[in-house]
């Protein structure tokens, strides 16, 4: 999350934002109202579902989950071939809202009112549990950033399924904030565990175990099995729309991580993009992770930010994970920079920011300098399409033999978009 320095600079610029304390009506300021938020309208043409499921895994102990077990939610993004009158999805669970608005209005956060972030009540462009589209589509696994939600990133999920994607997200149970079904929630990790290089790596094996569990799940939906926990109905076709020949993953900042260690140990995962996620365990002194030493024969796309990971030793930013990575690498690989940016761009955060802001305070310049302290100089929208085109185009050309162009070299319709050299 921000520094507490930064916390306490926009506090002492902008007096507004030195309020950092629960909305009272009695004595706030009336004019305060939570913020909803637009996402992007997908640029696919395919109508959109999504469903919840709640999954226990058997073979891995967890004393404390009522089970017993290790127990995940995942969502599913697809397809849909009906749309009719089922409820638009929200963008996330109202507790789960609760806790992400905690993150960025307490004390280490933004100085903004408490419940400035209106998540519960946000749409997506999702209808819930609506039929799949009848056909097989290629299945894309989603991990999210360290403490993130696996809602965070639902701009470039939805984004993927529309165009003939079906997305997987997933809640890492203990370290990303999740909501079980019956309202049993469970909060991420605490920041004073962070940064732990021990916890990373623990993390990274945990992760890989859930996507690779998934993976298993996923089988038994296409073998006729209903794996959800509570017996609930999967939304009809998702049996017959699953490619399970075609598999890719993703991750943002840790679950960049987490998807190179899943390719290494899992071979039906065919392709996988970091985004900005370090492959080391401790940013600063390593050690490598496995897969930054071995390399993969997958087909892997390294998508950084302007001020991270960076594989030339000359140049600034550098990583030598990424540098190991790289040199290490069999399979078809590729470098891309968004210039400009700062990690959070590669999540929702980048145009969340820039529609908060606006809501409260308008105009006011200080808006800009907020925005490149937290994400970056990139205009949100140009961000958010490059990066749909480029993460697409990747999964367009490894999973369905597409080959583009965009992957090929620099592109006059995005300057922002540069290649490592």
């Amino acid at each position: 999350m921000l520094t507490a320095g930064l916390a306490t600079g926009l506090a002492l610029t902008v007096p507004g934002l030195a309020r950092a304390v629960p909305y009272d009506p009695e004595n706030d300021d009336p004019d305060f109202h939570p913020v909803k938020f637009l996402l992007p309208a997908p640029s696919g043409r395919k109508a959109l579902g999504t469903t919840a499921i709640h999954l226990i895994d058997q073979s891995r102990p967890d004393p404390t989950m009522p089970s017993g077990r290790r127990e995940l939610m995942i969502s599913l993004w697809y397809p849909a071939s009906v749309a009719g009158s089922a409820p638009v999805a929200k963008y996330m669970p109202a507790r789960t809202a609760v806790e992400v608005d905690d993150a960025w209005t307490g004390e280490w956060g933004l100085a903004l009112p408490s419940g400035s972030f209106d998540f519960a009540n946000t749409l997506t462009h999702a209808r819930v549990d609506v039929p799949m589209q009848p056909i097989r589509h290629p299945v894309v696994l989603f991990s999210p950033g360290c403490q993130y939600s696996r809602f965070v990133n639902t701009a470039q999920v939805e984004d993927l399924a529309s165009r003939g994607y079906v997305v997987v997200t997933m809640d890492h149970t203990h370290e990303t904030p999740v909501v079980f079904p019956g309202g049993r929630f469970l909060p991420g990790v605490p920041a004073s565990q962070l940064p732990d290089p021990d916890f990373t790596r623990k993390a990274v094996e945990t992760r890989t175990a859930d996507a690779r569990f998934v993976l298993d799940q996923l089988e038994r939906i296409a073998g006729g099995a209903n794996p959800d926990a509570e017996g609930n109905d999967l939304p009809e076709g998702l049996r017959d729309g699953l490619d399970l020949r075609k598999i890719g993953m993703f991750g943002f900042s840790l679950g960049g991580y987490a998807t190179a260690n899943t390719l290494l140990e899992d071979e039906r995962v065919s392709a996988g993009i970091d985004l900005d996620g370090t492959l080391r365990d401790d940013p600063a002194k390593g050690p490598l992770g496995e897969a930054a030493l071995k390399g993969l024969d997958q087909p892997f796309l390294l998508f950084g930010s302007g001020d991270t990971q960076r594989t030339d030793p000359d140049k600034e930013y550098y990583d030598t994970s990424w540098a190991g990575f790289w040199a290490a690498q069999r399979g078809w690989k590729l470098n891309l920079g968004l210039a400009g940016s700062k990690q959070k761009a590669f999540t929702d955060y980048q145009f969340i920011f820039d529609q908060l802001f606006r809501a409260i305070y308008g105009d006011d310049p200080i808006i800009t300098s907020v925005m490149k302290a937290l994400v970056g100089g990139a205009q949100p929208d140009r961000s958010v399409w490059a990066q749909r085109e480029y993460i697409a185009a990747f999964f367009d050309q490894t999973l369905r033999r597409r080959p583009s162009l965009l992957l090929r070299g620099d592109s006059p319709k995005f300057p922002e978009i540069r290649f490592a050299r």
